[in-house]
């Protein structure tokens, strides 16, 4: 008989947990418990809706795109900004058993049009910020969504010939629960998440359910988050610690609520945390930075924060206690990926005399440091040394938080994933307290904002100028962003100039804006190893100076 290979009868257990330990059924008790608690606030509207009123939002959508046809598996692809109907999309696709894809709004037609392509999503909802990257993607690509939703339309936009705003969509739709034929399962995948790769399609990440309710317990785990904290992240919700970090999944499965942000405005987070009693902020340290700024020019009451969290970079010495002068003393600093959420943490007694490291593995987690091994795979137990000092690879093992792999590439899913271990190419040391501490990068791969931009990348747009023979694009310091895009070129054409290349990449569909060089260099030559490969540590390394010299340009 099944479930009676153990000392009990486990049938019971494993037909209940498989089926009804799900995120949606977590957010669904919030909403029988708290109905009249406040779910999310929409300051630029001044609007607000309860558990209850949150809850038949997302019915009302999960009726509609029924209505549409979709159905179990189908993608709903969001090109959004932070809005309320990001918050109502959250939860109301999953009740029908499609599958949530969110896509960054930032993104050029050409970039989204390739997306489109592998995912081959029925439905695309998007703000109007996004909407000329979608028309356009929309005319690209092989694929063609059947639906076209424009929600969040404060600014009255056209919606474009084919379309359909998102009040007219869900118009005269059910607030009821939805019928469905299935049986949820928590293998069953809910999310997809994007992130950069080294061509312009980004890798197409998997959540299945139990990732979700894992994340959700992480986050309430680690801050501690309860039922009567308020969030507020100042990064968008299409990242995974934009929607995992206190963002929708956590703080709706924890019965807390949610603030929104469409953009990010330093002086208008700090009087929101005054009105609202924010008690969570989450950010990249550009946002912090900029906070920080704006709270010395004029001062508010944030004393009660009860944490601001910020991943994407470790926060230098310097930073922390300036923070926790100026913001709060209560500051975390997180450390992960897009395929395995945060993995490494320090805690505000960690801070700041362990700032510049990543701190130690969370507790469902762990991290290591192995030998980087040329022409073959090194093994996870291949550690090097807890020096501090000995260089090698991260890799990470999440069970919890992680499908292991990509949608549509199982070849770059076996390169990446191997014996549970995720190894990240990120380089690193750690320390006899298994501290870790990112040193580089073993892909080149350059953060701008908490935004990954692999390089190569943006030397195939720079390569379709037929004035550019070869170039190199590399990093530079940035205090507001962490690193800018910089580029040096070996022009084809002598008379090439930077004003040119920096035109060249705006009109390239190819190309997001946070992508785009801000530099330029013009050069006779590239450094190359002995077999002709170029070498972008090289680059890297004289950056800086040609940066203080003037070298590297602005167009």
């Amino acid at each position: 008989m099944k479930g009676m290979t153990r000392t009990y009868n486990d049938t019971m257990f494993i037909d209940t947990f498989e089926h009804e330990y799900t995120w949606l059924n977590g957010f669904l008790r919030n909403v029988k418990r708290y109905p009249s608690r406040t779910a999310v606030i929409d300051p630029e509207t001044s609007s607000t809706w309860n558990y209850k009123e949150l809850n038949a939002e997302a019915n009302r959508l999960a009726d509609s795109l029924q209505k549409a046809g979709i159905e179990k598996n189908d993608v709903v692809m969001l090109v959004m900004r932070n809005c309320p109907v990001f918050a109502f999309s959250y939860t109301g696709p999953r009740k029908i058993g499609a599958i949530i894809l969110q896509a960054n709004c930032n993104l050029a037609s050409g970039e989204l049009a390739l997306l489109i392509d592998h995912n081959r999503p029925k439905a695309v909802i998007y703000t109007p910020n996004a909407k000329e990257a979608v028309t356009g993607a929309a005319v690209l690509a092989e694929h063609a969504p059947s639906l076209f939703v424009l929600c969040d339309n404060l600014e009255k936009t056209e919606v474009p010939e084919g379309h359909v705003s998102y009040e007219e969509f869900t118009a005269g739709a059910s607030e009821d629960e939805p019928v469905i034929n299935f049986r949820p399962h928590i293998y069953d995948e809910v999310l997809r998440l994007c992130t950069s790769g080294t061509t312009a399609l980004p890798k197409s990440v998997p959540i299945n359910d139990i990732n979700e309710v894992l994340c959700a317990h992480d986050v309430i785990m680690q801050y501690p988050l309860d039922r009567n904290d308020v969030t507020l992240n100042m990064t968008p919700w299409f990242h995974r610690g934009g929607c995992h970090c206190a963002g929708p999944c956590s703080s709706f499965y924890a019965g807390a609520c949610v603030v929104i942000m469409r953009v990010f405005k330093p002086q208008n987070v700090l009087e929101y945390v005054q009105k609202y009693s924010v008690t969570y902020l989450m950010g990249a340290p550009a946002n912090l930075e900029l906070l920080n700024r704006a709270q010395e020019k004029e001062r508010h009451d944030l004393s009660g924060l009860r944490g601001i969290v910020t991943m994407g970079a470790p926060l230098t010495k310097a930073d922390c206690i300036k923070y926790f002068k100026n913001l709060t003393p209560r500051i975390y600093n997180g450390y992960g990926t897009t395929e395995t959420f945060w993995n490494a943490f320090l805690r505000p007694y960690d801070l700041p005399e362990g700032a510049g490291s990543v701190g130690g593995s969370c507790i469902d987690d762990e991290v290591r440091v192995v030998r980087i091994s040329e022409g073959k795979r090194t093994e996870p137990d291949e550690t090097v040394e807890t020096d501090g000092e000995t260089n090698g690879e991260i890799i990470i093992k999440s069970p919890g938080k992680s499908a292991y792999s990509y949608i549509g590439n199982e070849e770059l899913a076996r390169q990446k994933w191997y014996k549970g271990w995720y190894y990240t190419g990120d380089t690193g040391t750690w320390d006899k307290n298994l501290t870790v501490t990112v040193t580089g990068r073993k892909d080149n791969m350059i953060v701008v904002s908490g935004e990954n931009i692999y390089p190569e990348q943006v030397e195939e747009v720079l390569l379709e100028n037929p004035k550019v023979r070869e170039c190199i694009v590399t990093a530079v310091p940035d205090k507001i962003r962490g690193q800018s895009v910089a580029a040096y070129v070996v022009p084809e054409d002598p008379g090439l100039t930077i004003e040119e290349l920096g035109e060249f990449c705006s009109n390239s569909p190819m190309l997001s804006n946070y992508k785009r060089p801000r530099y330029f260099a013009i050069v006779d030559s590239l450094p190359k190893t002995a077999t002709g490969k170029k070498q972008h540590y090289m680059m890297k390394k004289r950056s800086e100076e040609d940066l203080k010299n003037g070298i590297l340009k602005r167009p």
